[in-house]
């Protein structure tokens, strides 16, 4: 199968005052089959030059400013590596003598 990744935007922290955007929370997910992984953080943004209406906004714009900041690539590989590593572990726990009920 192939991974399907997908990216969102969680919240938006913003200034009251004026709109300004200054926390981005998102998340990043992978699937292939029965095989998941997530990845969660909060990216800060600082003033920028340019400046969109908050509520104009919308998600590729906000994606757009997250990957300006994050690697998305990088991010993207450590997904797949983490469905790699369920499909192949290296390492497992429990006990030899438990049976399954």
């Amino acid at each position: 199968m192939t991974i399907a990744i997908t990216w969102t935007i969680n919240n938006l922290e913003r200034q009251t005052s004026d709109g300004l955007v200054y926390n981005i929370h998102w998340g990043a997910s992978a699937v292939d089959g029965d095989y998941a992984a997530s990845i969660v953080n909060t990216q800060a943004l600082e003033r920028g030059e340019s400046f969109v209406n908050y509520d104009t906004l919308t998600e590729q714009t906000v994606l757009g400013w997250l990957w300006e900041k994050v690697d998305k690539e990088a991010v993207e590989a450590a997904l797949t590596a983490q469905i790699n590593a369920q499909k192949a572990p290296v390492s497992a726990n429990g006990l030899p003598w438990a049976t399954e009920a």
